[in-house]
């Protein structure tokens, strides 16, 4: 243990180095050490400022996992019953090297019976801290409401499982920073769901970019357009339309961009559901606009609007030097109608996410699992949650305040300063998103208790 000097005050910061950089995977039922713990200021040899993030030195996670034979697939446990989790439910049956063996986490016990019965599952149970400690399970899938998360993350890190989790990891950011800490020091995968990066239509897009077929980007310009608003009952709680709905957009315009935003400009505005008009904050709105700056004068712009009439919309579209790159919206079929009054597609575009971003799941689901047998990385890390929960922030402070807010004024190391951060290694950006614990918070978090 190494105290972290200068304006920490005497405070500890703990992290294992090894377990944060390239957390191992193990072989259920077995310990997982954890590396010697030593200060992030020590380690990455950063200064470190103000109010730290502090954290408790975590003991080593005991998987309480039975052990798994060689070629087994992975076992699942899916935590949350809800549109989402019967997503996921539906697309771990597809793939050959998961198996889903428990499932719970549900105010109804009659609703977990139900989809556990219909789809075969051999446990389920309504508590879901029994489905994160069932032995028979690897992994945990947690698709909860965004309220639960964090206690869920660290619940199965405690019990040595690998998780994947539904955005966002909470909807707090020290809270979130906290959870995929802690998850790194258990020696555990933690892996966000933001599913649109496996898009094959916005992969075609980030190909293009990468390969210079477009030469530098420019501008990109992101639409995200739901058929219909959610109840109200939905929004309440839940951080509103930037934390909810458009953190999406804002991780995509990140990824297209690949490197770390500096600025976002957002106005908001409720234009459809008047229902959540007298709810706190970026709540209020179902309507919206963001622009986020990047290095060199790039630009991304994004509308997300909760009604579009006309079916679900998600499109995307990169200005180059060279040239320009875009998405249509997807329809269910290519068909067009040609008649003496209408010419046109033949049929809506689809109804909603749980449709247009299958194959997005599928592959999203694939290369995690993939993840969890090779020992790499996770292919969307809890680093990568935290700075698109941090633009979602920033968002809603610039909706509120009408100004633009740079990113550091959320996540101190995003400040411009990281010369050459598109390019580098997802380890060394990690280590980068580090040293933002030594950076100002705006607020001292409760610790971890004991």
């Amino acid at each position: 243990l190494a105290p972290a000097g200068g304006e920490w005050g005497g405070m500890l910061c703990l992290l294992p180095l090894t377990a944060a950089l390239h957390a191992p995977v193990h072989a259920p039922g077995t310990l997982r050490a954890s590396a010697p713990f030593v200060s992030v200021s020590a380690a990455l040899h950063v200064p470190v400022r103000a109010t730290p993030i502090v954290l408790r030195a975590a003991a080593p996670s005991l998987s309480i996992s039975t052990p798994r034979a060689v070629g087994e697939p992975i076992r699942v446990g899916i935590v949350g019953c809800g549109r989402i989790g019967i997503v996921h439910l539906e697309t771990l049956r597809k793939c050959p090297k998961a198996k889903v063996v428990s499932i719970g986490g549900s105010s109804r016990e009659e609703t977990v019976s139900a989809l556990a019965e219909k789809y075969g599952i051999a446990h389920f149970a309504k508590d879901a801290d029994e489905v994160i400690r069932n032995p028979d399970v690897d992994a945990v899938w947690i698709c909860s409401p965004s309220q639960f998360h964090a206690e869920q993350i660290t619940a199965a890190a405690n019990a040595g499982k690998d998780i994947f989790c539904e955005k966002p990891i909470a909807t707090e950011l020290d809270e979130t920073i906290q959870s995929v800490l802690f998850a790194r020091e258990k020696g555990v995968k933690l892996m966000v769901a933001l599913q649109r990066r496996f898009d094959p239509n916005f992969m075609r897009v980030k190909s293009a970019i990468m390969d210079g077929e477009i030469g530098s980007p420019v501008q990109i310009r992101l639409t995200s357009r739901d058929p219909s608003p959610p109840p109200k009952k939905y929004v309440e709680g839940g951080g509103g339309i930037f934390k909810d709905m458009a953190i999406h957009d804002l991780d995509m315009s990140r990824f297209l961009m690949g490197e770390d935003p500096l600025e976002v400009f957002a106005t908001g505005s409720c234009m459809i559901n008047q229902e959540i008009a007298d709810l706190p904050g970026p709540e209020a709105y179902d309507t919206a606009t963001i622009i986020v700056k990047y290095r060199e004068g790039r630009t991304a712009t994004i509308d997300v609007c909760r009604q579009a009439t006309y079916g679900y919309d998600q499109r995307a579209e990169a200005l180059g030097t060279a040239a320009m790159v875009m998405t249509d919206n997807m329809y269910p079929n290519t068909a067009r109608v040609f008649t003496g009054d209408f010419v046109g597609m033949a049929d809506l575009p689809y109804d909603f996410f749980m449709s247009r971003y299958i194959a997005a799941y599928e592959a999203e689901t694939v290369a995690f699992i993939d993840s969890i047998e090779s020992a790499s990385d996770a292919p969307v890390t809890g680093e990568d949650g935290v700075i698109a929960l941090a633009m979602a922030i920033a968002a809603g402070l610039s909706a509120k305040e009408q100004r633009w807010v740079k990113l550091s004024e959320v996540l101190p190391a995003l400040d411009g300063s990281m010369e050459g951060s598109p390019r580098l290694r997802k380890r060394d950006r990690l280590s980068a998103f580090l040293r933002s614990l030594g950076g100002a918070r705006t607020s001292e978090p409760e610790p971890i208790p004991a």
